[in-house]
């Protein structure tokens, strides 16, 4: 199973990034065979509109199951529960604090979007 978790650097132990539509990217941990792989959002980080809507549909497309994240937008929450994608908040320091929180099951499920559209 594929876990995405937004951050701001490019390895586990870079920060977590607060933002999901406007993350710089997606650590896209394989749980099944110990690897990862970076999912570019840069496009997405200047977008007048969109950005949660369309990082959400990159997610789904990464094969992704669960994504890891501090917040959610209603549009993004909405995109990603319709792909089937479980979201989960996490206010870890780093990309790896938040994987072992989900490991663990130390993180809660989001049961709605916890932002308004547009924020950060």
């Amino acid at each position: 199973m594929k876990v995405a978790i937004a951050t701001s650097g490019s390895d586990p132990s870079a920060p977590l990034d607060p933002r999901f539509g406007r993350a710089s990217g997606f650590l896209v941990q394989d749980l099944e065979n110990d690897s990862f792989s970076m999912l570019d959002n840069s496009i997405n980080l200047n977008a007048a509109q969109g950005a949660g809507i369309q990082t959400a549909q990159n997610i789904i497309n990464s094969g992704a199951k669960a994504v890891i994240a501090a917040h959610f937008g209603p549009k993004a929450f909405q995109v990603l529960q319709a792909g089937g994608v479980a979201m989960f908040t996490s206010t870890a320091a780093t990309v790896a604090e938040a994987l072992e929180e989900y490991k663990t099951g130390a993180l809660r499920s989001a049961a709605n979007a916890d932002v308004s559209g547009h924020w950060g």
